[in-house]
């Protein structure tokens, strides 16, 4: 299941509590890169509103596997996941100091 499948369901089940969504998540993305290394390796890094910077990665065993664009796609995916934790620990965060989601 993705992320967008994820929050389909989500909405269907109408589990309106605070929470990080794919938007919120979204909108603090203004830029990202890519760098391929070893013909193999490639790494992404995604520049936050606040500036903050965060990496994801994605390798393969063989260089015959390799293949940019699928890997671009993972290493982003990584990347993109490290931001909902770390959300979904700023937002607990809020919530017990009763700031709540903003």
């Amino acid at each position: 299941m993705n992320n967008q499948e994820i929050e389909q369901e989500i909405q269907a089940k109408g589990l309106t509590a605070p929470r990080v969504t794919m938007d919120y998540i979204d909108s603090l993305i203004v830029d990202k890169t890519y760098q391929v290394f070893y013909g193999r390796m490639t790494i992404c890094i995604l520049r936050l509103k606040n500036g903050y910077l965060v990496s994801g990665e994605s390798c393969c065993v063989s260089e015959a596997n390799f293949n940019q664009p699928l890997g671009e796609n993972i290493a982003f995916q990584n990347a993109y996941d490290k931001i909902w934790e770390l959300e979904g620990y700023l937002l607990r965060d809020r919530l017990m100091m009763g700031v709540g989601n903003e």
